[in-house]
């Protein structure tokens, strides 16, 4: 009787464990640039804060981070960030105004690229974006792995924009070197830019000929508010890879850092292999996780059927 209702324990226990991995995801950071980007995560309203809000990625470097199960939030880069003499942090672009390497709730400065998810939603779908609405300052990558869905497909911006921006929306540091663009809301304000006041619904806005050349430079991007149709990706089941420049033509060149990088601003290449998706691929998956699960689950009934 004892090694029947431990083999049910464990029944149980494996169930729950299958059920704990479907509802979670990890989120692994790349960073093919030439130079160091320092993450910035922000969860959304009412959701607790991941167990790091913000740190450095060297180039070449990866961090796997696990989010709970129904968590929400962005993700972005922050780009030549820099401590003064006080200990206070500050980034030239994605500053998050905690004057610290964590964000710790703070949101991302304008401009940013933003990868925006939701994970567990309707029917237990993970949903996610890459959002230039909010400006862009990095091209990004986000790559799902081992989950299923007819749009569970890569997002990606992995255009040059910094180099291409309009002189209006254009972002430069110090030195004269463009490390950021503007949207059209954001340098302008007005409603028709901002899909907001008179033009609050799809109907009424429509998209402007600067997020018009955002669209062309990045296709599945979000180029302004109502941008849905091409810009939204459904999964069930994923993990993901989020690898800032993904393309290494398509590396911007820090300002402390360009004479030593010798970076290309070659624009965006559609047939060039996504090398940090390719490198992180051993990375742990769901579905190895749940198949193993499901193997312990299996050989727990066999158990319980032969005791009984």
């Amino acid at each position: 009787m004892g090694k029947l209702y431990f083999h049910v324990v464990f029944l149980v226990l494996s169930n729950s464990f299958i059920a704990e991995v479907y509802s979670s995801a990890t989120f692994t950071f790349v960073n093919k640039c030439k130079f160091t980007v320092w993450p910035g995560i922000l969860s959304n309203a009412g959701i607790s804060q991941l167990p790091t809000t913000g740190f450095a990625l060297q180039t070449g470097e990866s961090k796997i981070i696990t989010a709970p199960s129904s968590w929400g939030g962005r993700f972005w880069g922050r780009t030549h960030c820099s401590e003064d003499p006080t200990g206070k942090f500050t980034c030239l672009t994605g500053d998050c105004g905690s004057g610290k390497l964590e964000c710790a709730g703070g949101n991302a400065a304008t401009p940013a690229t933003l990868a925006e998810f939701t994970l567990d939603g309707d029917a237990g779908k993970d949903f996610y974006d890459l959002s230039l609405v909010d400006g862009y300052n990095l091209p990004i990558l986000v790559a799902p792995q081992g989950g299923t869905g007819t749009n569970c497909s890569k997002a990606e911006c992995g255009a040059d924009l910094n180099s291409d921006c309009p002189a209006e929306l254009r972002v430069a540091s110090a030195g004269g070197e463009g490390v950021a663009c503007r949207s059209a809301c954001d340098a302008f304000g007005s409603e028709q830019y901002c899909c907001s006041g008179a033009y609050g619904t799809p109907a009424a806005c429509k998209p402007s000929q600067y997020a018009q050349t955002f669209k062309r430079a990045c296709p599945q991007a979000y180029s302004y508010a109502y941008d849905d149709l091409t810009s939204t990706f459904t999964c069930v089941g994923a993990d993901y890879i989020i690898t800032f420049c993904p393309s290494p033509n398509t590396s911007q060149k820090s300002s402390s850092e360009s004479t030593a990088a010798g970076g290309s601003n070659t624009p965006f290449d559609g047939n060039m292999v996504y090398e940090g998706a390719l490198e992180v691929s051993s990375a742990p998956s769901t579905y190895g996780h749940v198949v193993g699960g499901a193997v312990a689950v299996v050989a727990a009934i066999w158990r319980l059927s032969y005791l009984t």
